[in-house]
């Protein structure tokens, strides 16, 4: 049986918890999570790949099992979420390697894409946005209009994204078979975006994800100049995230590969096992 390392490490003076597979001289596979959750998402992905590649996993600060300072305490933003990871794979000697991205996880994946293309050599999408097709204009009407003004109104409405019966729809709007997620999932979820101040850690990050949109034509600029092996996996019942940002990539990428999957935002609970044989496929081929 593989086995999944479960390690933290100080960077710039704040912990990251990180899961760690594979050996480090096998090439890196680096995988960031998305909203609301953490590594956890990739528990059942990593032992499976970890015979063939090195995968790293970390969970971002204010998330999952990493250090969550207050707002006071740390300028919590895209940028400054880069700036932790791309340490931390510097302090692992992570120089080189392919990216898994899924929601939040995408908006910092392409940061480091763009500070340091040359490390990048391929790029896993599930449900990671880089257009604004795949933004689904019902959920995106809310963020922009806390992105306009930031009133009692409109942060009310962004703050039940953090309730529980929100992080349960986050993970079962869009699936066939509701059975197939586990509600400790949401429940695991929910408790640690309940810690305390953790609430206005999210709300900076609700702010700041307009400056995400402000990249996108840079990151396509990107694509369209280095050509990167990409392969989008989407739920394409996401709620979030629509099939057009999937199809999307196409339009910089020609030959990236996309496949439209039945499931929603969180594919890897319900279409694993559909999940599991393309990501091996792309790997032997590009990592």
């Amino acid at each position: 049986m593989v086995t999944v390392h479960h390690r933290y490490a100080m960077v710039d003076g704040h912990q990251i918890f990180y899961r760690e597979a594979g050996t480090r001289d096998r090439p890196t596979l680096v995988l960031l999570h998305g909203f609301p959750a953490s590594s956890l998402m990739f528990r059942h992905l990593l032992p499976r790949l970890a015979n063939r590649w090195h995968l790293v996993a970390p969970d971002h600060l204010g998330f999952g099992l990493s250090d969550a300072p207050p707002v006071d305490d740390f300028p919590y933003s895209f940028d400054s979420l880069t700036d932790l990871t791309g340490a931390l794979l510097a302090q692992l000697g992570v120089e080189r390697y392919g990216l898994f991205v899924h929601d939040h996880g995408a908006a910092i994946g392409w940061r480091l894409l763009l500070r340091t293309p040359d490390a990048v050599t391929a790029i896993i999408t599930q449900n990671g946005n880089a257009y604004d097709e795949g933004l689904q204009p019902e959920f995106f009407t809310t963020l922009r209009d806390y992105w306009g003004e930031q009133t009692p109104r409109t942060e009310a409405d962004v703050r039940q994204a953090l309730t529980l019966e929100l992080t349960r729809w986050r993970y079962l709007a869009g699936v066939a078979d509701e059975t197939l997620v586990d509600p400790a999932l949401w429940t695991h979820d929910h408790d640690l975006l309940s810690r305390p101040d953790n609430d206005r850690v999210q709300l900076a990050l609700f702010l700041d994800y307009a400056t995400n949109l402000s990249l996108y034509p840079e990151v396509q600029r990107c694509f369209r100049q280095r050509q990167f092996p990409m392969l989008a996996i989407w739920g394409k019942n996401d709620p979030i995230f629509g099939p057009a940002g999937a199809l999307a990539f196409t339009t910089d990428l020609p030959d990236a590969e996309v496949y439209l999957m039945t499931g929603g935002h969180f594919l890897l609970e319900s279409a694993l096992d559909d999940v599991l044989p393309l990501v091996r496929a792309f790997l032997d081929k590009h990592l």
